[in-house]
């Protein structure tokens, strides 16, 4: 066991963890973060998808160690402080029907997320490519993609 330190959503966080424990688990386990969920484990589907350092990663392939000083970035921080609304991307897929079952949801707010920060726009082929490593099996990825041109545009549905 060793202590990394590292922040999630802006906030300092210290665990006690082997350094090959997975960040997925210490964030759902030990962090109480259960937002991010585990789809297939073998970082195929990207339901588990976070940004660290700005970067897009599944986590189920990430050990904590590697984290060390980073900034990580989950499904949790995209709410405004207090938790009682929704952020503007949220309210994106909530009202365009983005969401279905959730399982893939936390992965696709954060990587659109990313996408929307790196100043990704409106167009559909290059929403498309900025989610291209998240799957879906119940929306068609229709509404999702609506959610993420509405939000990077400004636009309420």
């Amino acid at each position: 066991m060793s202590a990394y330190t590292f922040s999630v959503n802006g906030d300092p966080v210290e665990v006690d963890a082997p350094g090959m424990r997975r960040l997925l688990d210490v964030l759902r386990e030990d962090l109480g973060l259960t937002g991010t969920k585990e789809g297939c484990g073998e970082g195929e589907c990207g339901a588990c998808t976070v940004v660290v350092d700005g970067a897009v990663v599944d986590l189920c392939l990430v050990p904590v160690c590697q984290v060390e000083g980073s900034e990580v970035r989950t499904v949790e921080g995209l709410a405004p402080a207090g938790g009682a609304a929704l952020g503007p991307l949220q309210q994106a897929f909530l009202e365009a029907g983005g969401a279905q079952c959730g399982i893939c949801t936390p992965g696709m707010l954060m990587a659109a997320r990313a996408y929307i920060d790196d100043g990704g726009g409106q167009d559909e082929g290059a929403i498309r490519e900025a989610i291209a490593g998240n799957l879906c099996r119940c929306t068609g990825y229709t509404k999702i993609i609506e959610a993420i041109a509405m939000a990077a545009g400004g636009n309420r549905p």
